[in-house]
């Protein structure tokens, strides 16, 4: 399945000098970079993907189950690309290998997006930008072709990429099979600001003359083990045609405040409609902390890794 815009970005990432796309031959190789990938996130096992052996990848395949099942791909349906570095001088007339991988669909999906997957930077190439640099670069093609922008999946579980995502400013959109985020052009850049043991959710000011300056819409807090959340004015005005920054705003700063181990439970009646299955796709935090239970317990029969999650602290959400 393939749409005309979205080839269109393909064609600018094609041309660009930070990504390359995929060779024929080169299928099984990106097979393995997903499977380290994948092994990192879940298992916390941290690999060369280049050096794994056929038991190797074996014995994590059947460790990780379904998740690890490599499958046949099909570039009508994404394509995908190795992610170099473009400051790097060639060598011998040849450029360096492949640095890390990512995966771009050829349909849009939701409201006028692409989704991203398979993103992952080998070890020796990290801290130098080279995730974040890809997702600017995809957001900028995708904004050139009238797209609004992009969506990804993560696991609540893979600690390490949750808080990379919201230290890039993605916004919360869904949590209904794995933490849902995007980087979407009618959603306006927002900051979390922690301050005496409050959470204040800030985001740009469309009326503003000068850039940076922030409006706050939603201040957290917590009394006697339990959330408190503040909508300010400024969110009680916000105007129809911005839904949806008033829609994801709530479900973005749970997270936020998920991930401090914070609680999100306001009382026994919010946390009775979670149970009840309200909040289960996307919205207010009491439906976070029930996904959240049933994301770690996912992991735990999948035999997952599991530190330094929210479950340690589930006393303060609902107990």
């Amino acid at each position: 399945m393939e749409d005309d815009l979205a080839l269109r970005v393909h064609e600018r990432l094609t041309a660009g000098p930070g990504l390359r796309p995929v060779g024929a031959a080169e299928g099984h190789r990106f097979g393995l970079w997903d499977l380290a990938s994948l092994a990192e996130g879940a298992l916390g096992e941290c690999a060369d993907p280049d050096s794994f052996t056929a038991s190797h990848e074996k014995r994590l395949r059947l460790r990780l189950g379904a998740t690890g099942r490599e499958y046949a791909h099909n570039d009508d349906y994404r394509r995908r690309y190795w992610i170099r570095d473009p400051t790097e001088h060639r060598e011998g007339g040849r450029p360096r290998g492949p640095l890390g991988t990512v995966a771009v669909d050829t349909w849009p999906s939701g409201v006028g997006s692409l989704r991203v997957s398979s993103l992952y930077v080998h070890p020796v190439a990290r801290r130098r930008g080279l995730a974040s640099s890809t997702l600017d670069t995809v957001y900028e093609a995708c904004r050139a072709e009238g797209l609004h922008g992009f969506r990804l999946d993560t696991c609540w579980t893979w600690q390490r990429s949750v808080r990379y995502y919201l230290n890039r400013g993605l916004w919360v959109t869904s949590w209904k099979h794995a933490l849902g985020l995007a980087r979407l052009s009618y959603l306006p850049r927002y900051e979390v600001r922690e301050t005496e043991g409050e959470l204040t959710f800030l985001v740009a000011d469309p009326e503003a003359c000068a850039p940076g300056v922030t409006v706050p819409l939603l201040v957290a807090d917590t009394r006697d083990g339990r959330l408190r959340l503040r909508e300010t004015e400024q969110y009680a005005r916000t105007r129809d045609e911005l839904n949806a920054v008033r829609y994801y705003a709530r479900s973005t700063l749970a997270l936020h405040l998920a991930v401090r181990g914070l609680p999100l439970v306001r009382g026994e009646e919010e946390w009775a409609e979670a149970l009840a299955g309200r909040w289960c796709d996307i919205g207010d935090p009491e439906g976070l902390a029930r996904k959240i239970d049933v994301f770690e317990q996912v992991a735990r029969d999948d035999g997952w890794r599991l530190t330094g999650l929210y479950g340690r602290s589930s006393h303060s959400r609902h107990d």
